[in-house]
C-alpha cells in the first residue's frame, strides 16, 4: 500500500486519469490544495466554468480529509524555500506549489503530480509523475 500527496493539478484531473496504478493507494491532499482550489471559482466570469470549479472544490472537500499546514510543515518550509533558492528558483513565484511540497516533506509523503517541473529543485521531495490524461492524444 502506498500513501501519497496529490498536488492541485492532479486533483483537478483526477476524474480523467484512467490508470489507477499511477496514483497512490491512499491518496491525500493538503489544506493548501483546498485553498488553491477555492480560488478557482472566484477568478472566472464564466458561470459554467465557475460551476465546474466549484464542483472541484466540493468534491475535494467530500473525498478527502486534508493534511493541514501545521508546525512541522512551517519548519519544513524553511528547508524547501532554501532548496528552491539554491537551485535558482524563487519560492514566491510558485507559492502554492512550494507550500504543497512542504506538507509532503513534513509528512514524509511522495508528491504525485502531472506537472513535475513545478517541483524541480526541492531536494527532500520525492516527486512521482502522473501522466497527463491528454498526453496520449498528443502522440
Amino acid at each position: 500500500m502506498t500513501d501519497g500527496l496529490l498536488d492541485t493539478s492532479t486533483v483537478i484531473l483526477l476524474t480523467r486519469i484512467r490508470d489507477a496504478f499511477v496514483l497512490p493507494s491512499h491518496p491525500a491532499i493538503s489544506t493548501i490544495t483546498l485553498a488553491e482550489l477555492s480560488v478557482g471559482p472566484l477568478i472566472t466570469d464564466d458561470p459554467v466554468e465557475r460551476a465546474a470549479r466549484q464542483a472541484h472544490v466540493q468534491e475535494a472537500e467530500a473525498d478527502f480529509d486534508p493534511i493541514p499546514f501545521d508546525q512541522a510543515a512551517a519548519r519544513a518550509f524553511g528547508r524547501v524555500a532554501s532548496s528552491l533558492r539554491s537551485s535558482g528558483r524563487k519560492p514566491a513565484v510558485r507559492a502554492f506549489d512550494a507550500l504543497i511540497a512542504t506538507v509532503a516533506v513534513a509528512n514524509d509523503l511522495p508528491l504525485y503530480t502531472v506537472n513535475p517541473l513545478d517541483f524541480e529543485g526541492i531536494g527532500e521531495l520525492t516527486v512521482v509523475t502522473v501522466p497527463h490524461p491528454d498526453a496520449r492524444l498528443a502522440s
